[in-house]
């Protein structure tokens, strides 16, 4: 990887980080990241809906990011393949961290059911 390639995913990732710390952090969002206050009075919906939301919102931008490939393969003229690749690039991200959410959910489900009794 060349220093022009490393500056430009740093910066990529410096502006990603602003806008989600400049955003409201979802409820399912800050339980994965170990940030929850502790106030469940506060969230609006149950655990399951905030979940199924999240995944939808993972499967949205897997699709989001589809139509795109569809696109720049058909040759589309107002898609190019920075927006392609990054659009790609989002619903990886998004994909594994829904995995290691799950992971973590069942990891801590397997934790309960094997405390002694």
């Amino acid at each position: 990887m060349n220093e022009i390639s490393v500056n430009s995913v740093l910066a990529q990732i410096r502006s990603l980080s602003a806008q989600a710390s400049g955003a409201a952090q979802s409820p399912l969002a800050a339980a994965a990241n170990g940030s929850v206050n502790g106030s469940a009075a506060t969230t609006k919906g149950d655990f399951g809906s905030l979940l199924k939301e999240a995944i939808d919102r993972v499967g949205n931008t897997q699709s989001e990011a589809a139509k795109q490939q569809r696109a720049f393969e058909l040759g589309d003229p107002n898609t190019d393949l920075s927006s392609v690749m990054l659009a790609t690039s989002k619903a990886q991200v998004s994909f594994r961290g829904m995995v290691e959410v799950r992971n973590r959910l069942v990891s801590a489900y397997q934790d309960v059911m094997n405390m002694p009794l």
